[in-house]
């Protein structure tokens, strides 16, 4: 199973996809998933990490598709994984909701995992960004929400 998750930035909220593969044709599906999410003219700027996915062919052509600014990806450097927050979510799902469980199959996984996120977006709590917004050009900050994936 592969897990996709965005964090957004602003109200705390995990958009999650889970799939049986991680190819590129998963990762443009999670592409439209945010697309379909925030309104029109808005940037979405993801963190990603060096994926081929993220880089490939077909998605490049689906990111052609779309009004120019729309995504913005910011890769984190090649075994910096740790540098991406979204790490810290995946080891806390790991520790309470994987840790020891058993299931009988794909899907009733699936199912735990999406219960997960639906347990933690009832309540989300906001990633206390450090970063100081003001450092950023103001035309990269405005409209811009930050997912991290």
């Amino acid at each position: 199973m592969s897990l996709l998750v965005g964090i957004d930035l602003e109200t705390g909220e995990a958009i999650p996809l889970v799939s049986t593969s991680h190819k590129s044709s998963d990762f443009i599906n999670f592409l439209k998933i945010l697309d379909e999410k925030y309104p029109e003219g808005d940037s979405i700027r993801l963190i990603l990490n060096n994926h081929s996915a993220h880089t490939s062919k077909e998605t490049k052509w689906y990111l052609a598709t779309l009004p120019e600014g729309r995504f913005a990806f910011v890769f984190t450097p090649t075994h910096a994984s740790w540098l991406n927050t979204i790490e810290s979510s995946f080891s806390k799902m790991t520790k309470q909701m994987l840790k020891g469980i058993r299931v009988a199959s794909k899907e009733e996984l699936l199912e735990h995992i999406y219960q997960y996120f639906d347990e933690i977006n009832t309540e989300p709590v906001v990633y206390n960004w450090t970063y100081k917004m003001d450092e950023i050009e103001k035309d990269e900050a405005q409209n811009c929400k930050l997912s991290i994936i």
